[in-house]
């Protein structure tokens, strides 16, 4: 049996904080080859996570500490639906079909997330990356401004 306790919480969010990306993970699961990928995520509040989609995956989430807004794109990098999910927030979960352009912001240091997708892993198909959204390390901290505030509607300015 595996359990999620908070001292692996604890132990991933120091991993978190000490890696240059700024968010951590630790599989569940024994191998990519397993037929169901499950993994805890933890991030901190200035980590970026760049839009992107799941072609062939739909993903669940399950917040089990801190706070994550999951904010989705269409295909131009219009915001089409932003939600808070996690702790004194009705919302405990969130599922993305598959193609579901999305980015997930750490409203809080230490949040994490438990994630269910369909495996195997597949490093070629596993997530496409938007275009219209800064690769990690050229301008995302205007990107996180941006996202941080932008509502519903406003199509992702370029940040070149």
């Amino acid at each position: 049996m595996k359990l999620i306790s908070n001292a692996l919480l604890d132990e991933i969010t120091a991993k978190a904080a000490a890696s240059p990306r700024r968010r951590a993970h630790h599989n569940l699961h024994s191998s990519p080859s397993d037929l169901v990928q499950r993994f805890v995520v933890v991030a901190q509040s200035d980590t970026y996570i760049r839009p992107h989609r799941h072609l062939t995956k739909s993903e669940l989430c399950t917040v089990v500490r801190g706070q994550f807004e999951v904010v989705v794109f269409d295909t131009d990098g219009t915001i089409t639906h932003r939600s808070v999910v996690g702790e004194g927030t009705p919302n405990l979960a969130f599922e993305l079909p598959q193609a579901t352009w999305h980015t997930l912001l750490a409203l809080t240091d230490g949040a994490a997330f438990v994630e269910v997708k369909e495996g195997p892993y597949d490093p070629a198909t596993a997530a496409e990356f938007a275009g219209w959204a800064p690769e990690e390390g050229r301008a995302t901290a205007d990107f996180q401004r941006w996202v941080q505030s932008a509502p519903v509607g406003a199509r992702v300015p370029s940040f070149t």
